[in-house]
């Protein structure tokens, strides 16, 4: 099923995130993940992507495995580092396997200071259209709720999005974000630009201290004074860090459902007991909202 009749059917929509792993002797262990993760009855469940052919191999088996699962799969697709003929190849793949659904994203630059993108795909944009030629697909785009962390300021960042959204983009997940505030501000703002598609809340329980430093380097991400605080009272001990960041990802949710935020997607990180504690503290609620 697309993506755009999932989130026009559904009042609230909630998804998870897994991950490919690094080293095939892990991929066992990920659709074991995938397993417990169906139970809960998502309504997708997206995989990322490892550019470069890191993980991307996996990204496709990983996905057909959920969709024989009978979940839909989002599958992620980066293009920075990637030629134009690695993303046809991957693309071409996804339509044989019946998968509709994409996340077109650009991708993070490499650490490596030499590095040179190959320059077929300068933007996520490009990307969008791309896959859209080259198949039946629905096409997902990200978004940061406090802006691109390479952008000069929000509104050209904004004006970015509206690119790729006029590109083909049918939906928008967000980038990880503490501050339930930063999101309805960046609501507001991208319907004022004439963004009118769904977009859907990414959450990132921080189950521990380590996480913070590179989500934020990443997203771009404001830390709430009580986020903070919860680093440094239970930063130190790993069960106590873990249950205060399910609570506290729970407490998003909550508050984001009762403002009519209609797609909450999880950022699983493999852990499926997290996800198994959040979604017991807010099963009723899912009910009732759906």
């Amino acid at each position: 099923m697309k993506m755009s009749d999932i989130l026009e059917r559904r009042k609230l929509t909630v998804s998870f995130e897994i991950f490919p792993p690094k080293q095939d002797s892990g991929f066992e262990a990920v659709l074991g993940c995938v397993d417990e993760l169906v139970t809960y009855e998502p309504d997708f469940i997206s995989v990322t992507y490892g550019a470069g052919g890191g993980t991307s191999a996996n990204t496709v088996r990983i996905a057909r495995h959920i969709k024989n699962a009978g979940i839909t799969p989002l599958a992620h697709l980066t293009c920075l580092s990637s030629t134009a003929e690695e993303v046809r190849r991957v693309v071409d793949e996804l339509s044989a396997q019946g998968i509709q659904n994409v996340l077109a994203l650009r991708g993070d630059r490499p650490k490596d200071p030499t590095f040179v993108p190959p320059g077929d795909f300068k933007h996520a944009s490009d990307l969008v259209a791309e896959v859209l030629r080259r198949g039946d697909f629905c096409v997902g785009g990200a978004c940061y709720p406090e802006g691109h962390p390479e952008s000069a300021h929000m509104d050209s960042d904004l004006d970015n999005l509206k690119k790729k959204v006029d590109a083909g983009c049918s939906f928008l997940t967000t980038q990880m974000f503490f501050d339930n505030n930063m999101l309805y501000s960046f609501l507001y703002r991208a319907q004022a630009k004439g963004i009118k598609v769904p977009v859907i809340a990414g959450i990132m329980p921080v189950t521990n201290a380590a996480q913070i430093k590179r989500m934020v380097e990443l997203s771009n991400a404001y830390l709430p004074p009580k986020i903070l605080s919860l680093v440094d009272r239970f930063g130190e001990s790993p069960e106590a860090m873990k249950q205060a960041g399910i609570a506290y990802a729970t407490e998003q949710i909550i508050d984001l459902v009762s403002n009519g935020v209609r797609g909450i997607h999880i950022y699983a990180m493999n852990k499926s007991d997290v996800v198994r504690s959040i979604m017991g503290n807010i099963s009723e609620i899912v009910r009732v909202a759906r």
